[in-house]
């Protein structure tokens, strides 16, 4: 099993579901708030990999949504500098185990790297109908989707950070 660094918006049903499945899988996750997490360009850059620039960003974000950002319009250290300054900006969730780092929720990824397949089989027809959702995005009410809230948060910001 391993230890998953999970970098999230507190609050969040989507990423609740995404530690939910991980966690049923045996993994260890450790959260930290993607919005107060202090990042450096280099340290950012490097969960992005080989992916072109549009797939950075949070298309639910506030100024995607309005077409004041058009990440395919920018380059790498344009859409780097507006994520420092925006973290609303930034694809989630950002995930680490070990070396490797990733962006988003992709189950196929994910099961293929760590594997998420329930280690107790009462959790078994719990992983699988997460994995048969799209966790990619924001969910709420049964419905998965990405949409924008209060201050770029989900409603339950009941959920505490730990480091």
């Amino acid at each position: 099993m391993a230890r998953v660094i999970f970098y999230e918006k507190p609050g969040c049903k989507g990423g609740t579901r995404q530690k939910v499945l991980l966690t049923a899988a045996g993994h260890e996750v450790i959260t930290y708030n993607l919005l107060t997490e202090p990042w450096t360009v280099e340290r950012l850059r490097s969960f992005f990999g080989d992916r072109p620039v549009g797939e950075w960003f949070n298309r639910s974000a506030p100024q995607i949504k309005s077409g004041e950002v058009v990440p395919e319009q920018l380059d790498e250290q344009t859409a780097l500098f507006l994520m420092l300054r925006e973290p609303l900006l930034i694809r989630r969730p950002l995930i680490q185990v070990g070396d490797r780092r990733e962006v988003g929720f992709d189950v196929e990824t994910l099961d293929a790297w760590i594997g998420l397949k329930p280690v107790d089989e009462s959790f078994r027809a719990m992983s699988e109908s997460l994995m048969s959702q799209n966790l990619q995005g924001c969910a709420h009410g049964g419905h998965s989707h990405d949409h924008h809230h209060e201050q770029g948060g989900c409603n339950n910001h009941a959920q505490q950070e730990h480091r």
